[in-house]
């Protein structure tokens, strides 16, 4: 059933539902598939190759925002010089893609100029389906590129074409969102504390 599937009379009662909805979502993601997704990561910074992101509308500034966690937030206190750059946040390049090719080709477009073997996707979208999204994965399966895709709803192309699927089990673009916002600050965070040293851990805000 999907949520929501009345009108809610009262915001307290929306709000209530929400969080219950959104814990639900939360335990839906397999924890063995993140840990995959958390060495691919951690293992990309350590050989310094680089982790792309992208994605459409929320999803984007999710790709975007993983930026800032995984380069800086990564970075701090640890070793890592983390290479990270999100496909989604050139504007100047995307619409001249999108303008000139077709907006189907702008996170493809970039991969096959920038990535390289070793290097690994994050690809973020609810429905898993974006055609631009699957067209990066297939880029980055193409240029020896290990794929991360974010999923909801019924998983789309982009689950079946990942190398690990970080699938949320949720038909509401909010919850979803959230949940992926919330996987990308694990993945970072999960890796910063494996390379810092324990005694800082508790002296940090993370």
């Amino acid at each position: 059933m999907p949520f929501p599937d009345k009108k809610y009379a009262e915001i307290a009662r929306l709000c209530d539902a929400y969080f219950e909805e959104a814990a639900r979502a939360a335990a839906s993601v397999d924890r063995d598939a993140l840990a995959r997704a958390g060495s691919m990561v951690a293992g990309a910074y350590g050989a310094g190759r680089c982790v792309y992101s992208c994605g459409n509308g929320g999803s984007a500034a999710i790709a975007n925002h993983l930026v800032c966690d995984h380069m800086k937030g990564c970075q701090t206190d640890t070793d890592l010089k983390p290479r990270v750059v999100s496909l989604s946040a050139n504007l100047e390049t995307l619409t001249a893609i999108a303008n000139d090719i077709s907006y189907d080709e702008v996170f493809a477009y970039q991969l096959r100029t920038l990535g390289r073997p070793g290097d690994v996707l994050i690809t973020v979208s609810s429905s898993g389906d974006s055609e631009n999204v699957v067209r990066a994965c297939r880029a980055a399966r193409e240029a020896g590129i290990e794929v991360i895709a974010m999923t909801g709803f019924a998983g789309g192309r982009s689950a079946g074409l990942a190398d690990v699927n970080l699938h949320v089990q949720g038909d509401n673009y909010g919850v979803v969102e959230d949940t992926h916002q919330s996987l990308m600050h694990i993945l970072a965070q999960f890796t910063r504390m494996a390379h810092m040293p324990e005694a800082l851990i508790g002296e940090r805000r993370f």
